[in-house]
Formats: structure tokens, sequence, C-alpha cells
């Protein structure tokens, strides 16, 4: 093992000094001496969060299998760690080899949510990288960043020197090619990022321009030279059976947020949910072989030692050949002592029969997403899920034993109303109805039912990137006045209100649809101590509002403003295949609460078909869609700019 960069002293002195040795099962270690390019993978959160991301999980084998490459981890100091670092001048280092970041070639940033910006800027700062990619020397890393956020890179484009649009098993192999090459030719900083920028999916901001209109919209935003594309297009795997994926994923010393086994079975959605921005820019969805998983399901198990399996899409109950991999795992996997863990099922009876037999959960808690309050709103959102549904599946969860339930709601959603949104405590009304329609004597004890609501956040590539979002003050309003209303019910006591902070959600949406002009104020908001943002404990918004007096950003300009569908967005020179006509055929939809269906039950011509590739082609591979035809309900979790859709979940999930 690697001398550690920190001594026993100081270890001794911080929380969870884990996070910092390196040294895991199955991490790779090289000798610098005998590769070209060394990459320091940075999740900028703490260790525990960045250890469960599947993403660098993926990467970080595909790139140590290159003879020629070494890639290591490095994740966001703690406070703690922070000051120590600070105070005795050491510079940040990533795990396995302890070595500065600073003497890497590249430092790549998986950029999943917007509060980790400030993050961004920590690990630059103290691995002495120039914030500024202007400000960079020929002896600095190239600094990359990828992932959902990149989908509208330009609050963060001048701390980073290039983005990766798209997914990361494309396009790497030749841009570390192209690396080594310019090198061996001589060719310095400049000339790399600008053969690059010829590479799709590699967007190089310092080599595009921006101007403003009087009132503040983008009047252009163009490439300076000739050679440099004005549009960037998403890179998409196509044959999905064929992607890289880790056989031996790293195990974390420290237990991760998602401490298990993870097998992706497919990747994009067949749903429209017209808050998603998930659903959107991973179009189309591609599928994996129950055969492939197979495989993978037993080298990761026997590499890691781990006793628990779970499935990873964005929706699960959409996978076609779902019942023949359940076979498979209810066979394998109590075998061998392994729990399997099932997220994003539908509310149906086979969801629930699946979960009772393999998974191994106290039957107590079940989560369901319905988002919205009223099926008017279900309808403008195109959630695919009624009334009827929701109340079907909580009674047959409550006949199954089940009685604690969680839903999961959004307030501030596009044309909501006060009906709409008090909706959302009637509706809980009515799913305690149905747990009191159940004889007594076959009642599992008392109904308890937590009802969730977080604030909606306007995504880029959504039909909703055009719409306004609300004030702070507005969204408490309206949280509040679902908290009367829930007393006001007669089960009052069985249901439990709770609602995010509408600060950062506000903020969220600053970042989230910004301009380049953003970037001052999450650098001033950095200065004055913002970093952890994502954290509660660390989230200071008065920091925020004195950066943005400071640098002149106004942040209603960014949420409250309504915007037209001819304004040029900052993410526009992005494509995604889904198209922006699309998009203003959603939005329109929504605004008159009409349901558009899903890719199996008929195609939108939403743009994603060019690729050539997954859910556009099934009829011709012979799929069976039969099953989609009815009602077109279906779950999704973790969707990008609002809660989790419908799904059913462990408690242990949630």
């Amino acid at each position: 093992m690697a001398k550690l960069a920190l001594t026993n002293e100081i270890l001794m002195q911080i929380e969870k000094p884990e996070r910092y040795i390196g040294g895991e099962v199955n991490a790779v270690v090289k000798n610098p001496e005998e590769v070209d390019i060394r990459f320091a993978f940075c999740f900028p959160d703490v260790y525990e969060i960045g250890m469960s991301h599947l993403g660098i999980q993926i990467l970080y084998d595909m790139f140590n299998k290159r003879t020629d490459v070494w890639c290591e981890r490095v994740y966001s100091p703690w406070m703690d760690m922070d000051r120590v670092l600070r105070e005795k001048q050491i510079p940040l280092f990533a795990l396995e080899s302890q070595d500065p970041v600073k003497s890497f070639d590249f430092l790549g940033f998986t950029l999943q949510y917007e509060m980790a910006y400030t993050n961004i800027l920590q690990v630059l700062d103290l691995s002495d990288i120039p914030l500024h990619s202007t400000d960079r020397k020929e002896e600095d890393p190239i600094v990359i960043g990828g992932g959902p956020c990149a989908y509208n890179p330009e609050p963060i484009a001048e701390f980073f020197d290039l983005f990766y649009i798209g997914e990361g098993e494309v396009v790497y192999d030749r841009l570390f090619d192209l690396y080594k090459e310019t090198k061996q030719a001589g060719g310095d900083r400049s000339a790399f990022l600008r053969a690059a920028s010829h590479m799709p999916g590699i967007y190089v901001p310092s080599l595009y321009e921006v101007t403003y209109r009087e009132d503040g919209t983008i009047a252009a935003f163009q490439p300076k030279f000739e050679d440099v594309p004005a549009v960037v297009e998403k890179q998409l795997v196509l044959d999905f059976n064929e992607a890289p994926y880790p056989d031996r994923p790293v195990v974390p010393f420290a237990k991760a947020t998602q401490d298990r086994v993870v097998l992706e079975i497919m990747r994009g959605c067949i749903r429209g949910c017209r808050f998603c921005q998930a659903g959107m820019v991973y179009r189309p969805l591609r599928e994996k072989s129950v055969e492939k998983m197979k495989q993978q399901a037993e080298a990761m198990l026997r590499a890691t030692g781990y006793e628990e399996i779970s499935l990873s899409s964005l929706s699960s109950s959409d996978y076609t050949q779902l019942p023949k991999l359940l076979n498979f795992l209810t066979e394998f996997c109590p075998q061998k002592g392994i729990n399997i863990s099932l997220p994003s099922l539908r509310i149906d009876q086979f969801s629930l029969d699946v979960m009772s037999k393999v998974q191994d959960v106290k039957k107590s808690s079940l989560t369901f997403a319905p988002e919205a309050g009223s099926q008017r709103m279900r309808n403008v959102i195109n959630k695919g899920l009624t009334e009827e549904d929701i109340l079907s599946g909580a009674g047959k969860a409550f006949e199954g034993g089940w009685n604690k339930v969680k839903l999961y709601f959004m307030l501030g959603l596009p044309g909501e109303t006060q009906e709409d949104y008090k909706g959302i405590a009637w509706l809980c009304q009515k799913v305690a109805d149905q747990y009191y329609e159940i004889p007594k004597e076959k009642r599992n004890g008392k109904v308890a039912i937590t009802a969730s609501a977080s604030f909606f956040v306007p995504k880029p590539f959504t039909p909703f990137q055009w719409a306004p979002q609300d004030t702070v003050e507005t969204f408490i309003s309206k949280a509040r006045t679902v908290k009367n209303e829930v007393r006001n019910q007669t089960n009052q006591k069985s249901i439990r209100f709770t609602y995010h902070e509408a600060d950062v959600s506000v903020l969220e949406g600053v970042l989230a649809r910004g301009d380049r002009r953003v970037a001052a104020a999450i650098e001033a908001a950095y200065r004055k101590g913002a970093i952890f943002d994502a954290w509660s404990e660390s989230f200071v918004n008065e920091r925020w509002q004195e950066a943005f007096a400071e640098t002149g950003v106004d942040p209603f300009f960014y949420t409250t403003r309504i915007r037209s569908t001819d304004e040029i967005l900052p993410w526009d020179f992005i494509s995604v295949g889904v198209t922006k006509e699309f998009l203003k055929r959603e939005w329109e939809a929504a605004q008159k609460a009409m349901v558009t269906p899903n890719c199996r039950q008929k195609c939108s011509a939403c743009g994603a078909r060019k690729f050539g590739a997954g859910v556009c082609f099934e009829e011709k591979t012979g799929v069976d869609i039969s099953r989609y035809e009815v009602n077109g309900t279906g779950g999704r979790s973790r969707c990008s700019g609002g809660t989790e859709a419908p799904s059913i979940r462990s408690a242990e999930e949630v």
C-alpha cells in the first residue's frame, strides 16, 4: 500500500478517517511510471455518497482496463478534513496513490446535482488548481465535467476546461488517445482542447462566446472559430448489452448509502413525465439481456462479498424481461444468502407479490409517488397514473399486511391551483380510508401515512424548462395550506405531512437554468464558506443572497421569469436527440392537461429515434409490448426535477 498522505496523528483527530486512506477491496493500484495518463475521478461530496454512485464505478473499471491509464478516486473532504488540509497546507490527494491531485493529467468531476457546485471549487482550491480555466498552466490537470448537470454546463463553464455530454462509455477512449497523440506531437494544452472540441460530445467552453440583449436574455451563442462545432451532440451507448460494466466494483471501507451489488438492467425511460430531466436526456430506453446480467451478478457477488443485490433503472417495471430475471434471482440469491432489492416497481399486485417473495422487508412501509394531489395535475405533468391506480395499489398493499405508506408529492407545479395542492391532503385521507375498509381483525394495527412534498424545480431539456418557478414565500404558503388541510381530515392523526427546504429549491432553480453570469455568484458564495450545500446542516442561505447582491446576479431572472419558447436558452447548443419542437408540443399539452402515451403505446416523434437503437425499434426485434397498452401506469425512481415517481420500495430503500 502507498504511504499515506496523512499522519496517524491527523487521522486520529478526524471523523471517519477511512474516507481518506484508500486500499479498499478491488481498488486498482498501478505503477505511475508504467502509465501514460493519470486520471483523478471526483465525486464532489463525501466518500459515502460518492462510493454509492454507479457511474464512477463503471468508468473507473473501464479506464483502468487500459494499461496506459490509471484512474484513481477523489471525494470532497468533510468539514474537519477541509480545515486540516488548509491549516497544514496539505494538498488534496487521490485515494489509491495518495499523490496530490495537481500532479494528474486529468481531474474529472461527475455532476450529479447542482447543490454540489461549490464543492467543485473546494476540490480545485484544495488541489492548488486555479479555479478559472483561463488561469491554468501547462502543468495543471485538464478539468473535465460530465453527468446530468452537464446538460446545462453554463453556470460552471468557466471553471472547466471541457465537458463530456452524454454517456461516458462512448468517447473517452478516443479522448485519451488524442491526449497522448497531442503530447507526443509536442502540442500544448490549448492544442489539445482545440482538437478535443472536434470530437462528438465534447464541449470546450473557452472556444465559444455569448452575447446578451438589454433585457438580459441571450442574443447569440456561437463558436469563436469555424472548425469548432456550433452544436454538441449527446453521446449514447447503442448496444447496451455490450456496454462496459465492472465485474470487480470497489468495496468501500465506510458503509456507503447504497452498499450492495448493483445491476443496471436498462437505461432510459418510456414514460414522459414532463418534470423529469432523466426521462428525456437518457432516451431512448435500452435494455440489457438477462443472460448478460446473470454473468455480471455472479461475477460481482463473487468479487465483493456483498449480501444484497439491487436492480438499477429509471423504471424497473418497464423492463420487458423482468419475470425471467426475477426467476433467476429468486433461485440464485436465497441459496447464497443474498437479499434482493427491487426499487421502482409499479403499483400493482405483481409488484407486491414479488416483494413478499424476494425481499427481506418488514411489512410495514411502502413508498408511492403520486407527485400531485389531483388527477388534473397528474395529467398536466403526464404522470400516467390515476387516482384509481393509487388507491387500488394502496388497498392491495394493506391487504398484504403493510400498514405504513410514504407518499411523495411536488408543490409549485406549473398551472397549479389551490384545489390541486389541497388535493394532497384529500388523497391521503382516501388512502387512509382504504386501510379502514379492511375488517379490523385483518388489520396490522393503525395506519400511518407520511406525505412528503418537495418544491418543483424546472430543469433543462424538459417540457417545463420554460415554466416560472415559485418564490420561497409562495412555496411555504402552499405547504402550510396543505398542512392545515391535513388537520381538517377525519384521519388527520394518521397523516404526517413534511416538506423540503424552500430556499434550497429556489437556489437549485437558479443553478439549474443559469447562464455563464451565475458563475460569479457561485464563486462568491464559495469564498464566503458555502460548501456541502446539499446537506441541511451546512446550507446557509444568507451566504448566497450576499453573493448574488455583490455580483449583481438577479436570482429571480432565472426562477420566476416567464420565458418565451422562442428565447435562446443557455443549453440550446446541446443536442440530446429529444427536439425542442417536441418539448414545445409537450409544454402546450401540459397547459391543456393532455396526456401523451408512453413510448410503447405510441411513438410521439420526440426525436430519439435518430439514434437507431432501443425502444424505438423494439417492434422489429419482437418485444411483446401488449402489457403496456392499458392505463400507461408505471414506476420510476429518482426522477430529476422532482421527487420520486410511483414506485414500491422497502423502507430501507427510502
